[in-house]
């Protein structure tokens, strides 16, 4: 890795090449935290060092910009000019081999269970939308079907398709370790845990992936207008899309789309420490007060209006005449999170309809009509 000392700036590496331990080592690097302060591209240096491996290296600094809010600037793809998104590109029969680069922790402590951010090596070849998925298969033979593979397991991507190190070769997914415990005995209970959720939280750098993908097209963000109202609501792990999202329009310098719309962010979790991703958005919503929101419904640590405990459709309801009136201005709304979400905030939204003297049937039939209603739950 080279460096250079820059007059009154302070300068990093940033990885290039291929080289996964470089790309680790350089976003792992000890007291930095890119989402601390606003960074953006300095220039391109054709370094020669002693190393041969690394001669010829592009090595990109970064300089820390304090007076303004700096984007990172990104090589456009080809993507960035598809009329479609890429669609099964790799399907069960015939997976694509990719590499594991990191695996990380995002939850504190006295959060119920683990959640980790893991970046996988696709090299570029398994290229996606924001608000695709991709496809695991989890090593071992299915034991419904001896001999055969594991089921594919889906996994909303969680980055913009340029990836966390802004190169287009990777992508990252948020995954929840599934653990059972034995409600008898209380212990855990390893023969009924997740297959793939744990082979993924338990991956190592380098370590080997089947995927298959990219899949989806009804998370995709509509792009066709750029200052657009953007309404998310997730549970847990179903953030995953909605970082992608929050990085096109927050993080990175992409000429094809600047964002001048409103984005809001409703994030349900058990406690403080279970929030993920929470230092990027709250970055943004500093650098981009008048373009993001982020409300946060901590089940464990709030209280809703009634006195029970506070869940994303609390949050809802709390908001509801301002969600209601972007609704009707042409706002999409996006869930993305476990299955059981929906019920709950289906009949919160049916109950202010009706406070409001809608009909809620009406309303929805309408949004999806429009395309401004985006469903994932699983």
């Amino acid at each position: 890795m080279a460096h250079l000392a820059l007059s009154q700036q302070m300068a990093v590496t940033v990885p290039v090449g291929n080289d996964l331990s470089l790309r680790r080592s350089a976003v792992k690097a000890p007291n930095l935290n890119f989402w601390d302060k606003s960074w953006a591209p300095v220039f391109t240096l054709d370094l020669k060092p002693n190393n041969p491996s690394l001669r010829s290296r592009h090595v990109v600094c970064m300089s820390v910009q304090q007076a303004s809010v700096s984007k990172v600037n990104v090589s456009p793809l080809e993507l960035e000019d598809a009329k479609e998104p890429p669609l099964n590109l790799y399907k069960p029969k015939e997976p694509y081999t990719a590499t594991i680069v990191s695996v990380d922790r995002l939850v504190g402590p006295k959060a119920p269970g683990e959640t980790c951010h893991i970046v996988i090596d696709h090299g570029g070849n398994v290229p996606y939308w924001e608000g695709q998925s991709y496809g695991v298969i989890p090593p071992g033979e299915n034991p419904k079907k001896p001999g055969a593979p594991h089921n594919v397991r889906l996994y909303s991507i969680a980055s913009t398709r340029y990836g966390d190190f802004f190169d287009g070769k990777t992508a990252s997914l948020c995954v929840r370790r599934a653990v059972y415990y034995d409600p008898e005995t209380g212990k855990e209970d390893p023969s009924k845990n997740g297959i793939c959720s744990n082979f993924l939280c338990n991956s190592k750098p380098g370590d080997k992936i089947q995927i298959t993908g990219p899949s989806g097209k009804i998370m995709l963000l509509p792009e066709d207008d750029p200052n657009a109202t953007h309404i998310m609501i997730a549970t847990g792990t179903g953030v995953a899309p909605f970082r992608g999202y929050l990085r096109r329009m927050f993080m990175e310098s992409v000429p094809a789309y600047k964002f001048g719309g409103l984005a809001w962010l409703f994030l349900g979790v058990a406690n403080t420490d279970s929030l993920l991703y929470d230092d990027e958005f709250s970055k943004y919503l500093k650098d981009y007060p008048d373009n993001f929101r982020y409300n946060r419904a901590l089940s464990r640590e709030q209280k809703n209006k009634s006195g029970g405990k506070m869940y994303v459709q609390d949050k809802i309801e709390e908001y509801s005449d301002e969600i209601f009136k972007l609704l009707d201005n042409g706002a999409h709304i996006y869930f993305c999170g476990l299955k059981g979400m929906m019920p709950g905030i289906q009949d919160t939204l049916k109950k202010v309809a009706e406070q409001r003297g809608e009909s809620w049937e009406e309303k929805l039939s309408q949004l999806k009509k429009n395309k401004q209603w985006h469903v994932e739950v699983y």
